[in-house]
């Protein structure tokens, strides 16, 4: 079902909240103080965090913090703290939901379900485009932008983009580019990816920057963000 990162001081109430994850078809990963979880979640992608508010090392509200600048992950926040203050504080900063210490392990479930589907839900209903400069890639339409424009591409150099952006910040082997694009029982060469990219930067004229050669490894579409 996806993976839940789980980030509290409290040995005893990691292992019961993994107990439960597991149970329900999670996969868990732990963090005993706020460092390390912000290094586990760098690792991978996340269904949800579920995060206590008080940590060593980096409190929770700190974690949130750094989280809210990269991801809109769900996240609930694990606290013994029941204050109005402290709820209205943390939903201004993204919290998705609270769970008061002692609190049953099964509701925490529930909560943990209600707001994985309920991102689900408002991913599914976001339209796919993804934009960078003066590039837009309209999923649904199956159409490229540029400043406004739509460019002509031809359905392999359309495929190699997407690749290229759902990948965006990876450097890719020229071998890994063959199996996406052209699929794994391809038998072309490497000098095929190299004549795409080629037709590909020409297409894209004044942003052809965005595909950067990673010598001695392939290409990457280089979008600047942090992974």
């Amino acid at each position: 079902m996806g993976n839940i990162l789980v980030a509290d001081d409290e040995m005893k109430m990691r292992r019961l909240i993994r107990e439960y994850l597991v149970s329900e078809g999670f996969t868990c990963y732990e963090a005993d103080n706020g460092n390390e979880a912000l290094e586990k979640f760098s690792e991978r992608e996340y269904q949800a965090v579920l995060l206590d508010v008080m940590m060593p090392q980096v409190d929770g509200w700190t974690v949130l913090r750094e989280i809210r600048k990269e991801s809109s992950v769900p996240i609930i926040m694990l606290t013994a703290r029941g204050e109005e203050y402290d709820r209205l504080f943390g939903f201004e900063l993204g919290v998705d939901d609270y769970m008061v210490k002692p609190f049953s392990p099964k509701e925490l479930m529930a909560r943990l379900k209600a707001v994985i589907r309920r991102n689900n839900k408002e991913v599914e209903d976001e339209p796919r485009i993804f934009q960078v400069e003066g590039i837009k890639v309209d999923f649904e339409g199956h159409t490229v932008y540029m400043d406004g424009e739509a460019v002509k591409m031809t359905p392999k150099e359309y495929d190699l983009l997407v690749y290229l952006v759902e990948n965006r910040n990876r450097a890719l082997t020229r071998q890994q580019i063959l199996d996406g694009v052209w699929g794994i029982d391809f038998f072309g060469e490497d000098r095929t990816v190299d004549t795409h990219i080629k037709m590909l930067r020409e297409r894209l004229k004044p942003y052809k920057h965005l595909i950067d050669t990673v010598w001695g490894v392939g290409y990457k579409l280089d979008t600047g963000e942090k992974k």
